[in-house]
């Protein structure tokens, strides 16, 4: 699906949302909502509230926590808690299902994809007689510049204690 098809499916869907609830369609969340379907990454409130603010567009933090809530209650936006108390988001709409591995030192999060997951996912719902629309697995470890920042104060603090 290209990605401009995309982008108007996605405001129409939020246009048909903003309609059902009553809400204003104003151009700030519009704006909000092409931003994030530009993106290809996870990102937090904070982060889409200043490229917004350094894009020129006049939005307030709280326009931002909203318009993600909405977006999130009409399924074009996920939100995630990957361990640290800051809520990440990734657009949603027409993308495949995949995983998170996360560093636990750096919060750095990277996809994946394996379909033995959804085999296990269709046998599980099969066997326990359950329809499984969704799934969340995140694995949460040392990304390799962690590790290797790790290893080296390691070895760093074992010379100055040699010597």
């Amino acid at each position: 699906m290209s990605t401009n098809h995309n982008s108007e499916l996605v405001r129409k869907i939020f246009e048909a949302y903003l309609e059902n609830k009553s809400l204003r369609k104003t151009p700030e969340r519009f704006a909000i909502l092409e931003e994030i379907y530009s993106r290809d990454d996870h990102f937090d409130v904070e982060t889409l509230y200043i490229h917004m603010k350094n894009q020129k567009y006049r939005v307030s933090r709280a326009t931002v926590y909203n318009t993600l809530e909405l977006l999130v209650s009409c399924d074009l936006v996920t939100k995630h808690q990957f361990g640290k108390n800051m809520a990440q988001f990734e657009k949603s709409y027409g993308y495949h299902q995949h995983d998170h591995i996360i560093c636990i030192d750096c919060g750095k999060v990277v996809e994946f994809c394996d379909p033995r997951i959804h085999q296990i996912q269709s046998m599980v719902g099969d066997l326990l007689k359950f329809e499984i629309k969704h799934h969340s697995l995140n694995l949460y470890g040392f990304c390799f510049d962690c590790s290797a920042k790790a290893a080296m104060n390691t070895q760093n603090a074992d010379i100055k204690h040699a010597s």
